[in-house]
Parts: C-alpha cells; structure tokens; sequence
C-alpha cells in the first residue's frame, strides 16, 4: 500500500507534552509537504530546542547543542531523544480534522458537521477551538482548522495550540 499523504500546509503554535512525571512544553513551527516535513521546537524567546526532518529515507533530529540523531521513523526517534512519541504519521491529517486514510478510525461530528474526536491508531484526538463561522461563511465551515487539538494514549497528552496555519507552501 502506498504511504498517503496529507496535503501540504504549514502552521505556527505551542505544544505541550505532559507523560507521567515528565512536561515540555514549546513554540513549534511545522512545514508539511508531499517530500516531507519540517518541524522546530522553539524556546519562549524563539530559539531552536529540537529540529526535526522527515525525509523519505528517514527522519532526522537535531537538538540545540547541535547533537543530531538519527531513525526509520519519527515515532521511536522522538521517544528515544525527547521522551515521548510524536505520532506524525497520523497527525499530518489530525491537524487538518482528518483521520488518516491509512487505518481504521471512529469520527465524532458536532451539529455543525465540525469534527469532535476521532479515534485512530491507539489515540484519541478531541477538537476544540473552532473560529466562529459567520452564516455567509457556512459553506467554508469544512475547511475551517481547529485552534486546539488534545491528543490522549497509554498516559501521554499531547496539547497543540494552533496559532497561525497556510494551505499549500509558503
């Protein structure tokens, strides 16, 4: 089967991570294309804690003290270096109010066809945060991002706080 791709946006917002005992929290700057994906990880005054690269061929990770790392995939990469598991594979459609096309899922709609939660791969990603839509703006309600998704698996909360976000590539 063939790797499904979202399609390519980019956003701007803060992460928090909360597993057990352990909490990060940051700036992260995403950059989503069908080549791959670029992601940084920013300290409160904007500088690089962590930058992440998704390539084909594997997925790199720099951190600030320029010490580089290097896995198959972003999932145990992130784990192994960070300490908790950024589930990219999924979250490249979660972002969008998308289940992957890749595996099983379960959606909750809202009244307004405005996705709730969707269920998928061991996570549950709840919505929150949707901008008002106007009623000459209803028929562009579908297309409208959330500003908050809490993604929820085996203990580990991964809040995104969506602040800025571009269709296409910039």
């Amino acid at each position: 089967m063939a790797d499904a791709r979202a399609a390519d946006f980019g956003l701007v917002g803060r992460v928090s991570v909360k597993g057990g005992e352990e909490s990060f929290s940051s700036g992260v700057q995403w950059r989503h294309t069908e080549r791959g994906d670029e992601i940084l990880l920013l300290s409160p005054l904007g500088q690089t804690l962590a930058q992440i690269q998704h390539r084909p061929e594997g997925v790199y990770l720099t951190t600030a003290e320029q010490e580089s790392y290097y896995a198959a995939d972003v999932e145990s990469l992130t784990d192994q270096v960070l300490g908790w598991r950024l589930p990219l594979t999924g979250l490249q459609y979660w972002v969008q109010s998308v289940n992957s096309p890749a595996t099983a899922s379960a959606i909750d709609l809202d009244m307004d066809g405005r996705v709730m939660a969707i269920r998928q791969d061991g996570w549950e990603i709840h919505y929150s945060g949707y901008p008002q839509v106007l009623p000459v703006q209803a028929t562009q309600a579908r297309t409208t991002h959330p500003r908050l998704l809490t993604l929820k698996r085996n203990g580990l909360q991964i809040k995104l706080v969506i602040d800025d976000w571009y269709a296409g590539t910039r």
